[in-house]
């Protein structure tokens, strides 16, 4: 346990008693009737008391909605729970009202980009083209439980194209044009979307790349698909057989009347697992939990109100950009970006945002790799005085990361926050009530029974697997074409019974923070982005001189994201693995699925490690490569397949791992 970390950041007393989870703890209290207003005695209730906790927050927040809160949840098993199943609402519809006391003029919206463009849009704006976007979608037979797909940039089309599509209860997924076609097919494929919106193009590093290609494929091989939306006014390069239309001809439609107020698991968002033995899962979530969780993580644990300006760099195919655009519930301004953040200059996604007066800055350990090592000080540069504070997700945060923000930006609280899509959410996060350790993220949300797994024991202090022992509304309501639930069970409750179990090694400190130790599944994290091997593998094992793969993650402080990429390849008898083969498999990893995708590293072995029932062992070569005897060095079958990666230096193993 580290129990004397030093401190990064403290809030005053003033401000956290002003804050208001302090509020919300005093109002707890009072329905409770119980002593709530210290942190540890209001995070022990919510967890434990989920039922009084949940539509005590539901009363506290206030969304739109009608119909029963009771009953409040329909079963005590994680697996099986169905919270608030007699209330109705909408989650596009609550993003886009008005809070009390906020004008309807009011800028929510602002799209940046790397060429220096800006675009404004006030909530009536907003609302407009929202809802007008769901009149025309109606009438283009889009119903309650229609798939939408969108291949989008992070723009402002994309926000109104999903938001509209909410509007009438219809289903949304996205992913970003610069993933790679394969990758794309098995995610939208499965869903079979009756429409597709896209993006004509996308910019990076000032080039206009086309999406043709792209986007002629998607229309060939998904043949649900029956109408194309173009989010942009640029033409394709090819001619669809099918009806084409421009999003900004069906924003002109008059507005919906009403939105559909839906069932409070009526499905939203299909996001997807990172593939780790096969294609992705499409984790279907629903109005509600969505909508609950966020405004949680956002009013409570990051303290946003409608006096700030939010931004977290993301794409439209990572869960923080679901987050970000609930942002507009809170009344704050949305800020968005597209397009390269180091360019044409080093800081200009920073200096953007400075000028901007963003408030709260979101972003990933990566990034802030990236400025370290560029020796980027952002204060030495620019003024930004708005700024107050920093959160940061996508992989470990070290802790030398948090002297470094410090150093660059001012003393202010950095918050790493962790969870993932498969809740949409966060298990861990910030506080503004708590102070900020190094290394640590400050607590557990609010009413997440989470627990460090060792053995059978579900510990609230110590070192496991991550799980959530009690239900939650923001739990998916389950796997797309999963329709007897054992896919659900065998992804997140077949491991450990009774529990959800999310696939992290964390930490619970003795003061209620806790550290994210990396994932303890095959899932690699690459550059603060979580990809499946089973994508690398199906790519690889179509090369003809390749005979088989594995691909594991290493820590390495000195890349961005602190981890790199390693990948192994038996390959056929007589063959070497030269720098032409090495070339090969790189670019027909980039060009299938995306520079995320493409390794650090290729190393040429004889054996992959087995198991005794001869299944190959990532967990072994990754405790190996990140300094751990590796857990099941029993089961191998062909431990000389470990030996064998001590004679390559570059992966820096010490030998007694293997002693």
């Amino acid at each position: 346990m580290r129990d004397a970390l030093p401190l990064a950041f403290v809030p005053s007393p003033e401000a956290a008693a002003a804050s208001r989870m302090a509020d919300f703890a005093s109002y707890c209290s009072r329905r409770a009737g119980l002593p709530l207003q210290d942190w540890t005695s209001l995070s022990t209730w919510s967890a434990q008391a989920y039922e009084q906790f949940w539509p005590t927050l539901l009363d506290y927040l206030d969304p739109l909605r009608e119909g029963a809160s009771l009953p409040v949840c329909t079963d005590t098993a994680v697996e099986s729970a169905i919270f608030f199943p007699g209330l109705r609402l909408n989650y596009a519809e609550n993003l886009l009202r008005a809070p009390a006391g906020e004008p309807v003029d009011k800028i929510v919206l602002t799209a940046l980009d790397e060429a220096g463009g800006r675009a404004d849009y006030t909530r009536a704006q907003l609302r407009r083209q929202s809802f007008g976007l769901g009149q025309a979608l109606r009438e283009l037979g889009m119903k309650v439980g229609s798939r939408i797909c969108a291949l989008a940039r992070n723009d402002a089309s994309a926000i109104v194209a999903c938001l509209g599509s909410a509007s009438i209860g219809a289903c949304w997924s996205s992913v970003s044009p610069d993933l790679g076609p394969d990758s794309i097919l098995t995610r939208f494929g499965p869903l079979e979307p009756e429409l597709l919106f896209a993006n004509t193009h996308l910019r990076l590093q000032g080039q206009k790349r086309s999406t043709g290609v792209l986007v002629r494929q998607l229309l060939e091989r998904i043949p649900s698909i029956r109408v194309l939306v173009l989010l942009d006014d640029d033409a394709l390069d090819f001619e669809p057989t099918l009806p084409v239309l421009r999003l900004s001809a069906l924003i002109a439609k008059p507005p919906l009347e009403r939105v559909v107020r839906v069932p409070f698991n009526q499905p939203l968002f299909v996001l997807f697992s990172s593939g780790t033995t096969g294609a992705p899962k499409c984790i279907v979530h629903g109005h509600g939990g969505t909508l609950l969780e966020h405004l949680k993580e956002l009013v409570l644990h990051t303290a946003l109100t409608p006096q700030d300006t939010i931004c977290f760099v993301t794409s439209t195919g990572w869960m923080m950009w679901n987050w970000l655009i609930s942002g507009l519930a809170t009344g704050a301004r949305v800020v968005v970006y597209d397009g390269s953040v180091s360019y044409p200059e080093p800081d200009s996604l920073l200096q953007a945002l400075a000028a901007d007066g963003v408030t709260v800055f979101g972003t990933s350990p990566a990034y802030l790799r990236f400025l370290q090592d560029s020796e980027i000080v952002p204060r030495e540069r620019f003024a930004w005085p708005t700024l107050r504070a920093m959160l940061s997700t996508g992989s470990i945060l070290y802790d030398d990361q948090y002297d470094f923000v410090e150093r660059a930006f001012g003393r202010l609280p950095l918050q790493s926050i962790s969870g993932g899509s498969d809740i949409i959410g966060c298990f861990v996060l910030g506080n503004p009530m708590l102070p900020v350790h190094r290394g640590e993220a400050q607590c557990v949300s609010l009413g997440l029974d989470v627990r460090a797994r060792d053995g059978e024991q579900n510990l609230t202090q110590g070192t496991g697997e991550l799980v959530c022992a009690k239900p939650f509304p923001s739990r998916p309501v389950g796997l797309h074409a999963d329709p007897g639930g054992d896919r659900f069970h065998n992804a997140y409750f077949a491991q450990n019974d009774g529990v959800w179990t999310h696939g992290d090694l964390i930490e619970l400190t003795e003061r209620g923070g806790a550290r994210i130790l990396g994932r303890s599944d095959g899932v690699l994290n690459i550059r603060g982005i979580r990809i499946g091997p089973a994508e690398i593998y199906g790519i690889v094992g179509r090369i003809e001189q390749v005979v088989e793969s594995m691909a594991v993650d290493q820590e390495d402080v000195t890349v961005p994201g602190g981890r790199k990429l390693v990948l192994l390849v038996v390959l056929k008898p007589g063959i070497t693995l030269d720098k032409p083969l090495t070339f090969a498999i790189k670019r027909e990893l980039k060009s299938k699925a995306g520079m995320t995708h493409v390794p650090d590293l290729i190393l040429q072995v004889e054996q992959l490690p087995q198991t005794h029932n001869g299944k190959r062992s990532e967990r072994a070569v990754q405790d190996l490569l990140n300094g751990r005897c590796p857990r099941n060095l029993s089961a191998i079958k062909n431990p000389e397949a470990l030996s064998a990666l001590l004679a390559f230096p570059e992966l820096n193993i010490a030998p007694k791992l293997l002693a």
